[in-house]
């Protein structure tokens, strides 16, 4: 274990996703809620395919926003995370651009090894409400659905 990871919130996490974790470590928790805006604003657009068709994608109902995910598996077998979250519901859509951050090009097999409580690991409890929270483990709980289905065809 690192000197800069004391609690472990990084273990068992891949590369991208413990630097993300411990970005939000490093700051004060009330910072956070301004990182995880900024992670709103880098979402990308929907691929061509997907725009305007949100029946291609999954709805993720634990959240109050309209968010809506769509998980491609490779050739490879790298997992490509396309996630819809409304503008007007920054916290969401950034829990959705954390996600895609961390997990966009994994082999699939490294997304399901990923621990339930990744959500937690950002420090965000004091910032967003439980709901909101539920709402982006339920995002992590979607993308590992739509890898074993895809890992299983």
């Amino acid at each position: 274990m690192s000197g800069s990871d004391p609690f472990g919130l990084t273990a068992g996490l891949p590369p991208a996703l413990a630097d993300i974790v411990e970005d939000f470590q490093a700051l004060p928790e009330r910072e956070r809620l301004q990182l995880l805006l900024e992670f709103s604003q880098g979402l990308p657009e929907l691929p061509a395919h997907l725009q305007g068709h949100p029946e291609l994608m999954e709805r993720v109902d634990e959240c109050q926003s309209p968010v809506f995910i769509s998980v491609e598996v490779d050739g490879e077998g790298r997992a490509h995370l396309h996630v819809s979250a409304p503008p007007e519901a920054p916290t969401t859509r950034g829990f959705a651009g954390v996600l895609r951050e961390g997990l966009e090009g994994l082999p699939a097999a490294e997304v399901l090894e990923l621990p339930a409580d990744v959500c937690s690991r950002l420090g965000l409890e004091q910032a967003v409400s439980p709901l909101r929270m539920r709402g982006m483990t339920g995002m992590l709980a979607r993308v590992k659905r739509q890898v074993r289905v895809a890992l299983a065809a």
